[in-house]
C-alpha cells in the first residue's frame, strides 16, 4: 500500500471516529473512553504523516512504533465500547477490523524497516 493510501485511510479512520464519538451517550464513563479513543485514534494519521517524513530510518522505526501502539490502543477503547454495550455492536464491527488491521499494518512495516 503506498503512503498516500494510508494517509488517506488514517484520515478516513479518524472521521469515523470523530463521528462516533458523537453518538456516545452522555455519561461519565462514555466521556472518558469517548476521550481515550478519540485522542489514540486521530493521532494515528497525525504520527504516521511524521513517520512519512522521518529523516532516518531509526527515526521511521521510531516514529512508525508510536503510530502501532495508538492503533492498537484505539483497538482497545473500542472493545471497551463494545464490551460494555455503550454502542451497538454493529456500528463498532467495521471500525473495529479497520483499527486492526492498521495496527497490523504498521506492526510489518515497523518491523521491516528493523530488519532493512
Amino acid at each position: 500500500m503506498r503512503a498516500e493510501d494510508l494517509k488517506i485511510r488514517t484520515k478516513n479512520f479518524a472521521l469515523r471516529i470523530i463521528k462516533l464519538i458523537d453518538r456516545l451517550p452522555k455519561t461519565r464513563a462514555a466521556d472518558v473512553i469517548g476521550r481515550q479513543l478519540l485522542r489514540a485514534a486521530t493521532s494515528i494519521g497525525a504520527n504516521y504523516r511524521s513517520a512519512c517524513r522521518a529523516r532516518s530510518r531509526a527515526d521511521f522505526v521510531s516514529k512508525i512504533s508510536i503510530v502501532e501502539e495508538e492503533a492498537d490502543e484505539s483497538v482497545y477503547w473500542l472493545e471497551l465500547l463494545l464490551e460494555t454495550k455503550m454502542v451497538a455492536s454493529h456500528e463498532l464491527v467495521d471500525l473495529l477490523q479497520e483499527a486492526r488491521e492498521l495496527t497490523a499494518i504498521f506492526a510489518s512495516s515497523g518491523k521491516t524497516a528493523k530488519q532493512k
